[in-house]
């Protein structure tokens, strides 16, 4: 689904709901702006809240820390394919009377290309090193529509040190998420969020398709461990 879409997917439902000016929507900051400018389309204010950090979706322990009189509504994010924990958010949701608007559909693949992903995913995750490999939270089925890894370190320079050396081999990996939301001057917000920033810092996504080859895969492997895990120059 595309931002637009997203965005007025989203808009439409918190509409429904009757959320509006003088409600706060509780989201997280650790995805694309499109969710908050949603919220602040409805005349609501958006309200971050961190991230588990192994899911990287919101935290329901966070959700319930900026709870307050004006919430009326959590919106989850399920991100790159790994489901947020929506058991916790309707019981917190139950319990103080908001509501858990979901954004829009999460990307749909094939049962025969979901398959894939995952088995493309499990090579990765039992070969890999130098790098935390994503994992999916117990009693969870995560689809990989992205296969982000951790490059841990002292910050953002080794991240992205290894994004370039890994690009300069072959390997056209990105970062899903440069900046915050809350960090974003049109949602600037003076709030305290250790796991996203943790993870904006750290989080690397790797080419993963159904249709590649285990070669393929293979030299996704190579290129990575090759480098051996940190690469402590400063980024260029």
């Amino acid at each position: 689904m595309g931002t637009t879409t997203l965005s007025g997917t989203l808009r439409a439902r918190l509409d429904k709901q009757g959320i509006g000016t003088g409600d706060e929507v509780i989201v997280p900051a650790y995805c694309d702006s499109e969710v908050a400018a949603a919220v602040r389309v409805t005349g609501a204010l958006p309200v971050f809240a961190d991230i588990e950090p192994g899911s990287l979706c919101i935290d329901p322990a966070s959700v319930a820390a900026v709870l307050n009189e004006r919430t009326a509504a959590v919106v989850p994010v399920h991100l790159f394919g790994h489901p947020a924990d929506m058991v916790c958010l309707h019981a917190l949701a139950q319990s103080h009377g908001m509501k858990v608007v979901e954004p829009g559909e999460p990307a749909v693949f094939s049962s025969m290309e979901t398959a894939r992903r995952r088995q493309h995913a499990e090579f990765l995750n039992a070969r890999l090193t130098g790098v935390v490999v994503p994992s999916a939270a117990p009693g969870t089925r995560h689809t990989y529509e992205q296969y982000v890894v951790r490059v841990p370190g002292n910050g953002r320079p080794d991240r992205d040190v290894f994004k370039q050396a890994l690009r300069a081999r072959g390997v056209r990996c990105h970062v899903p998420v440069r900046t915050p939301v809350h960090r974003l001057r049109e949602f600037r917000a003076d709030v305290r969020l250790p796991e996203t920033e943790r993870a904006v810092g750290e989080c690397l996504a790797l080419p993963l398709e159904s249709s590649m080859t285990r070669r393929e895969l293979q030299r996704i492997v190579s290129a990575c461990n090759a480098l051996g895990g940190l690469l402590m120059e400063p980024a260029c």
